[in-house]
């Protein structure tokens, strides 16, 4: 026992060592040429407003911190659906809670033309609300096939939603279509500190939550038969959870745009290495998806000199290889 929990230990050691140094790095990351003691000098001196210290500080620093979160988020979000439904392959854009909170968000922008502040959240979690509605409602209360329901009806509800958002992006004024659709692709480049603490609170309240109801979710994986002898109210606790995932996708989807295949690829690669059911298991999945995304925002600020990838473009690419080989191998144990 005291090895395992020595491992769980080291994992997390590694991993929060691995996000602190991320963090840092990817600071000297960006248009404007600085160096890692450029970054540690603007830390140690930051009483001298220099132009790196103001770029470090003002611009990339802010950036950063939500490609991270976004990250983290996505990676809890994307565990949660994995454990209550008993499916490896689930995650916020699986089930449309992702194109739900698309399209509540371009809905607004099309309608509104607001492009920032509270009401995209507002509009994000109402459209997320709303495709997690109609999938409980379409999955019906046989616990038999509930799952098997709920998979299914997530993929038409996003295929539906994305007809829709598509439907509007054609509707809207082709000056704002190009925002709009560079929105849809994922981008952390309209990370300001004074929006910050949105994200923060709802990633740490949700997995706090998460953390506390870590028995049930062990539970869950046995099935809702076993869940329920062991006194789990699967009905209700699978809402709970559906919710907290919806919440986190909206706020994320507002401050960010798309970005899929994260809640799909970082609790894989965490199960490889350690158990998700511990609280270091969660921390480290948590951990290791801010990680991911930090190095995805490098990558799209560095490969194309003078331009900006969108942070979808780049998680889609990976996302994509790491689905087929998952399903290949998944093939071959059968």
């Amino acid at each position: 026992m005291s090895a395992v929990n020595h491992r769980h230990s080291l994992a997390l050691f590694i991993s929060a060592a691995a996000a602190l140094f991320s963090l840092f790095a990817a600071l000297s990351f960006g248009a404007a040429e600085t160096s890692l003691q450029d970054v540690l000098n603007s830390f140690l001196l930051s009483n001298e407003a220099s132009f790196n210290t103001r770029i470090i500080f003002e611009l990339r620093m802010p950036r950063t911190l939500l490609a991270f979160l976004a990250g983290s988020g996505l990676a809890i979000a994307g565990l949660i659906l994995q454990t209550v439904t008993r499916n490896p392959l689930a995650d916020p854009y699986l089930f449309g809670i992702s194109s739900g909170a698309s399209f509540g968000v371009v809905l607004l922008m099309a309608l509104a033309g607001i492009s920032a502040g509270f009401m995209l959240s507002a509009a994000a979690l109402l459209g997320s609300l709303l495709a997690m509605s109609l999938l409980i409602l379409i999955a019906g209360r046989q616990q038999s096939a509930q799952v098997e329901s709920m998979l299914l009806a997530g993929v038409a509800l996003s295929f539906l939603f994305s007809a829709f958002t598509s439907l509007l992006l054609y509707w809207s004024d082709p000056q704002a279509v190009a925002a709009i659709l560079f929105w849809t692709l994922g981008s952390f480049s309209r990370a300001q500190w004074a929006t910050l603490w949105l994200p923060l609170l709802v990633i740490t309240l949700c997995t706090f939550v998460m953390l506390s109801f870590r028995r049930q979710l062990n539970a869950m994986l046995l099935g809702d038969e076993s869940a329920i002898t062991l006194g789990v109210r699967v009905q209700r606790f699978r809402v709970l959870m559906l919710v907290l995932s919806s919440l986190i996708t909206a706020v994320l989807v507002a401050m960010c745009g798309g970005i899929g295949f994260v809640g799909l690829m970082v609790p894989h690669i965490v199960r490889f290495f350690i158990s998700q059911g511990t609280i270091a298991g969660l921390l480290v999945t948590s951990l290791v998806g801010g990680t991911f995304m930090v190095w995805v925002d490098v990558l799209s600020r560095s490969l194309l000199k003078n331009q900006e990838l969108p942070v979808g473009v780049i998680t889609a690419a990976i996302g994509s290889v790491f689905f087929l080989s998952l399903l290949f191998f998944r093939k071959r144990r059968v």
